[in-house]
């Protein structure tokens, strides 16, 4: 997080006003010139889409697996000629997206869920689903582009990183609908028998995927609502649609098929898991940099989505909190946010200055129209002593802004230096192998688990356990160290 500036976002809305005239345009588009809109439109969104997401994984192993498992897969589309890009994002979140014009990609958060290579590649023919049955041209017509324009936050606030942090890391939390998911099932179903794998590993993935989303919610406080950030909200899914899909792809059983357990582990063994250094950590609802030495919480029921130049929360409600770091020209606090972070086409009301844990703060509130309706943005900066200030931007409609006042002041105060002894303290984490001993089980494999709480279940979501599931002396198992 925090690495490097943004480039402008012109070519982006380019994009869009390309997409929007290949609505309009008279007479049926050619499929290769439809292709060829797909691909510039992926294109474009490309390098956003990873920035968002922590940056690609960059470990050679993980990343030619991957590349080389995707295009293995493609060649059985329908698109076999497309010249798709497989990225392993360097995320945490247990998520997959697809992009127009063949652009794939999947976190390594995900990979350390599968146990296996066909459980992968179910994942990956998904998501070439969608590319095929071009479902993205839909998701960015009335999506990313749609929002970029209608909140306009950029052009309105002077920040790049605003508009961005609206549009293309929350592209990747959009649901398709269920007729989508279901088409690119039964697309995903296919690809997968032509290559050789059982279409079931699509079936048996989704139950650890099912594990980990009532997992997760229940660490951020959320246990009323388990789909709410995951893969099993963008992708909304039921074992019954999928074993329906399985039929209705009717596709010829494979013989032996390929599952590839040894190797796929052999690949994943040493992956980072949870966050890089660079980028900072996400601990449940905390957000800590042990190289910048900071922290900050967001309120329960957000979650937090870490990238290479900001930090993004959101919830079910779709209520942002952007956070990232600027060098301001004024000396003053409050002539920053109306000058230069506003801008002179925005007013700030309530401008305040106070301090969050010894160091000079402001705050301002910004009320704007948009096609959705109003939008309240309440701008804070917090300078520290080398005279960078981290900023906050909180995004919300007029009736949030009143019911989460609360939850943003704690998350403003919330904001704090870290110790050098807490900073040292942070490690990441990363995932080893472990072949199952003789009187080991579930319950002391899961004492190494290097987390405070939830060791067991972590576990068994980690390794495809049931709540009854107990391992056996030579199994190979996953394990998380620091």
């Amino acid at each position: 997080m925090i690495r490097r500036s943004f480039r402008p976002l012109l070519a982006f809305a380019a994009a869009a006003l390309l997409f929007t005239a290949s609505l309009t345009a008279p007479g049926q588009a050619s499929a290769d010139w439809l292709s060829g809109i797909e691909r510039s439109l992926g294109a474009q969104q490309h390098e956003q889409m990873v920035e968002a997401f922590g940056g690609a994984y960059e470990n050679p192993k993980v990343r030619d697996y991957v590349d080389s498992l995707g295009q293995f897969l493609a060649r059985t589309s329908e698109q076999p000629d497309l010249d798709y890009t497989f990225t392993v994002l360097d995320s945490p979140m247990v998520n997959a997206f697809a992009l127009p014009g063949g652009y794939v990609y999947v976190t390594r958060g995900l990979m350390a869920l599968a146990e296996n290579e066909a459980e992968l590649a179910g994942v990956l023919a998904h998501e070439i689903g969608h590319v095929n049955a071009r479902h993205g041209l839909n998701r960015v017509g009335a999506g990313i582009f749609g929002e970029l324009a209608a909140l306009g936050l950029g052009l309105l606030l002077g920040e790049e990183a605003a508009a961005f942090g609206s549009s293309v890391a929350e592209l990747g939390l959009r649901a398709y609908s269920r007729d989508q998911e279901y088409e690119a099932d039964i697309l995903g179903v296919q690809y997968l028998a032509r290559a050789g794998y059982d279409p079931q590993a699509m079936a048996g993935f989704l139950d650890n995927l099912l594990r980990q989303s009532r997992l997760e919610a229940e660490i951020a406080g959320s246990p009323g609502a388990p789909d709410a950030f995951n893969i099993m909200a963008t992708h909304p899914r039921t074992a019954d649609r999928i074993e329906e899909a399985i039929r209705q792809a009717g596709s010829t059983a494979v013989v032996d098929p390929m599952t590839a357990r040894d190797l796929y582990l052999e690949k994943i063994d040493g992956m980072l898991y949870g966050d890089s250094p660079e980028e900072g950590f996400v601990r449940g609802r905390s957000f800590l940099h042990s190289h910048l030495r900071f922290a900050f919480e967001v309120p329960e029921g957000f979650r937090l989505l870490n990238g290479q130049t900001q930090v993004i929360a959101v919830d079910s409600e779709g209520v942002r909190v952007v956070f990232d770091r600027a060098r301001p020209e004024s000396a003053d606090l409050l002539t920053y946010l109306q000058r230069e972070w506003a801008g002179q086409e925005v007013s700030l009301e309530q401008l305040a200055d106070f301090v969050v844990d010894g160091l000079p703060a402001a705050s301002g509130l910004a009320k704007i129209e948009t096609r959705q309706g109003s939008r309240h943005l309440r701008l804070a900066a917090i300078r520290m002593p080398d005279d960078t200030v981290y900023r906050f931007l909180f995004v919300s409609t007029p009736e949030q802004s009143r019911r989460y006042a609360d939850a943003f002041v704690d998350t403003l105060y919330s904001f704090r230096r870290l110790s050098e002894a807490e900073a040292q303290e942070l490690k990441p984490q990363r995932l080893v192998l472990h072949r199952v001993e003789q009187g080991e089980n579930v319950a002391s494999l899961a004492r190494r688990l290097p987390f405070a709480n939830y060791r067991e279940a972590r576990l068994r979501a980690l390794n495809g356990l049931s709540a009854d599931q107990e391992v056996q002396a030579g199994q190979t198992v996953k394990l998380v160290v620091q």
